[in-house]
């Protein structure tokens, strides 16, 4: 049971308790009371009378008051078991994406921002920001565009991008395949997945149920023996949503359209205008020197793996046409071959120290004592009285989901922060990825008091069993870390409206404070506070590791992972780096290149999957399918998988690396030679996380670092010298 103090927030937490009819229902509900406040505006107020406190004040509280709903509304198609509750979320989703576009392109409403803008009003600088980005969305929504043939066709295009990307995303969450193998064909995947898997029946008699679930799918890569096994596994994964493909065809299409009508040169232009790197030319030259400059490591890295598969086939007595190709299947099994043989590294024995729950509390303490927060679960009693109407399960959308109330430490007030909802397994229907999402914004309503934020992390780490709680791979705590550290960019954030909330910035620098803190993860301090091995958790666990140890009276490990373990991952930190880097390069090249082009026919001549998959082989110089006889570059859609480019990350996927950049320089200016100092960590939370996207990203950067930001700490990182 938590403290007194903790035990009574001065908010309730958000309910789930909605049906597929209540959804819509809400959903026609806000639609209509957001329109009325609009149409009053336009009523009551004319250009000479308008000011910021009559025409766009009210329209912003009550985005405040609607993102509270909304949010919950559009969490549903991404987590619920009930497919109907899904399909209906889906559908709300849609009225509120069609009336985003009729509101944002509403000429009567336009008239009135522009006025307001023309006076040149004294506001405060979140205000002035909010005005001014209100005008640019009226203007980047077609409303420069006069009124006629091109505008409507602008807005139809604008819902049908809104219905391809929703139903691209649906796809991708419903996806429920996988393939037959036999335990042969298994040999070397571990036993921890192995036992998981559903049993054949019938024609199947004797055979597993391997599925694309990340669980399934990254061991099996990494360990199956079996190249065929392998080979097969990774190609039908980049064709699980082959009906995306016409999907992220017609959308690049009517992309491209749609900034053409706005008088850009292409998508591309359009959307980086308003990020921290503005034009195209310094994405593709900051893409293509990135490129030169790992292209040679990449070399170097495949003639080593190519070395180590030879000299591994050679042991098996196994020689065929492959021998002299390193595929695109070969990569996660000899890069890790070549971790354990060159560098001692059992990712299987590093994970027996990482439990998921002992390393989310080892995290949350890690963010208590840098930011000045504490984390309080909410389980049993206190979920009951926590609850609006005492049933603690309406609080949570589902059984496995941990509840959390967060709150300031002493020295930053002891004050309410939010909550934070940690959903961790896979579920059929559940989003595939991990991500964080924002379930309620923070904002000061219009009474001048706070509203708190809550957010949720949704991921997808193997289930506990009987014998063994769910155990992370180093790369999957380091997952955990990023996704934590966007909960808690959402969690601290303090602005006035909610459109400015939390990870609510340009995409180019979303990812920075989230990477930043994935150095933790590679720090040997932190991941020794980190670790606790999984038998000291119970005696039941103590007996199953003897057990497979296969030596009952064997000792248990120590508590915490040793010294020589955590020296050896830290010396992989940069091994096959430019492999990993290069492989980041292909997305963001891609997106660009299909988001770039100079003319819209050319677009509309691109053959999507053969560019996806030769660019990907001249980047990553691995080989691919087109390289066994009768074979091509249109071998497979991984396009059709690639939800990044699809919701949100359109001529943005560079931001991964580009907000490398910047996190990398504040983690070497800032943290690098004292991680845990908590005056720097909370100076960072209230200059950095706390402003949300509620000033120029870029003078966030340089309050934080006294300068402007450098790429020199990055290419030191990756060992390219400059």
């Amino acid at each position: 049971m938590a403290p007194e103090k903790y035990r009574k927030p001065p908010q309730l937490p958000p309910k789930f308790t909605a049906t597929p009819e209540s959804l819509i229902e809400q959903t026609k509900s806000l639609i209509n009371r957001q329109r009325g406040i609009q149409d009053a505006i336009v009523k009551e107020v004319t250009a000479e009378t308008a000011t910021f406190e009559n025409v766009c004040l009210p329209v912003a509280l009550d985005d405040n008051k609607m993102a509270i709903e909304s949010h919950v509304i559009g969490f549903y198609q991404a987590t619920s078991t009930d497919k109907k509750l899904r399909d209906a979320s889906t559908e709300a989703e849609q009225l509120l994406d069609d009336f985003g576009i009729e509101s944002s392109m509403r000429q009567d409403v336009f008239d009135l921002v522009d006025a307001v803008l023309k006076k040149g009003e004294k506001l405060e600088p979140e205000s002035l920001r909010l005005l001014e980005k209100d005008h640019k969305g009226y203007i980047r929504n077609g409303l420069n565009v006069p009124a006629g043939p091109k505008r409507d066709r602008f807005k139809e295009i604008k819902k049908r991008l809104s219905e391809l990307s929703l139903a691209f995303q649906k796809n991708l969450n419903e996806e429920n395949g996988g393939l037959w193998f036999t335990p042969k064909q298994l040999d070397g995947v571990p036993d921890d997945v192995i036992t998981t898997l559903k049993k054949g029946e019938g024609e199947n008699e004797g055979k597993l149920w391997l599925t694309f679930k990340y669980p399934d799918l990254f061991p099996t890569l990494k360990y199956a023996n079996n190249a065929e096994t392998r080979k097969l596994l990774f190609i039908e994964n980049e064709n699980k949503c082959n009906q995306n493909a016409p999907l992220f065809r017609e959308t690049i299409l009517l992309r491209d359209e749609a900034a053409r009508i706005l008088g850009y040169k292409n998508h591309a232009e359009f959307r980086i205008e308003d990020k921290m790197a503005k034009l195209p030319k310094t994405v593709d030259d900051f893409l293509g020197d990135l490129r030169t400059s790992l292209a040679p490591g990449g070399k170097k890295e495949i003639a080593n793996l190519l070395k180590i598969k030879q000299q591994d086939l050679k042991e098996r007595s196994i020689s065929d046409e492959s021998n002299n190709n390193y595929y695109l299947w070969d990569h996660r099994y000899y890069d890790r071959i070549m971790l354990e043989k060159d560098f001692s590294l059992d990712h299987q024995v590093i994970a027996e120290y990482f439990p998921l729950q002992t390393t989310i509390q080892g995290m949350l303490k890690i963010f208590e004592e840098l930011f000045g927060l504490v984390f309080i679960e909410i389980i049993g009693e206190d979920r009951e009285k926590l609850a609006d109407g005492g049933k603690g399960s309406d609080i949570v959308w589902h059984e496995d989901v941990q509840l959390f109330s967060v709150w300031d430490d002493e020295g930053e007030g002891s004050g309410f922060v939010g909550y934070l909802y940690l959903d961790l397994f896979p579920r059929d229907g559940k989003y595939g990825h991990a991500a964080n999402f924002n379930l309620q914004p923070g904002y000061i309503d219009e009474n001048g008091k706070r509203r708190y934020p809550a957010t949720a992390l949704v991921c997808n780490f193997s289930k506990p069993t009987p014998k063994k709680p769910s155990l992370l791979k180093h790369d999957e705590v380091v997952t955990l870390f990023h996704e934590l550290g966007h909960g808690i960019h959402d969690l601290v954030s303090r602005t006035t409206y909610s459109r400015f909330h939390g990870t609510n910035t340009v995409r180019d620098f979303v990812e920075a404070p989230s990477q930043m803190l994935e150095n933790w993860c590679w720090t040997p301090s932190q991941l020794r506070a980190l670790s606790h091995h999984y038998s000291h958790l119970s005696p039941e666990y103590e007996a199953a590791y003897k057990e497979s140890a296969g030596k009952g009276n064997v000792e248990k490990p120590a508590e915490k992972i040793p010294n020589s373990l955590i020296t050896n991952l830290i010396n992989t930190k940069h091994v096959n780096d430019a492999l990993f880097n290069l492989r980041q390069l292909h997305f963001g090249m891609f997106d660009m290149m299909v988001h770039e082009p100079t003319s819209h026919e050319e677009i509309e001549k691109l053959n999507i999957p053969l560019t996806y998959n030769k660019l990907r082989k001249e980047i990553s110089q691995l080989d691919g399918p087109e390289a066994l006889d009768g074979n091509d570059f249109t071998w497979g859609n991984g396009q059709a998988t690639f939800g990044h480019l699809m919701g949100g990350y359109d001529a943005g996927y560079y931001g991964y690396l580009s907000s490398q950049v910047y996190s990398t320089d504040m983690f070497f200016t800032v943290f690098k030679a004292d991680p845990m100092n908590g005056k720097e960590g909370r100076r960072y939370r209230h200059t950095v996380l706390e402003k949300g996207g509620s000033k120029e990203e870029m003078q966030i950067l340089e309050d934080f670092l006294g300068r402007a930001p450098s790429t020199e700490s990055f290419y030191k990182e990756l060992g390219i010298t400059k």
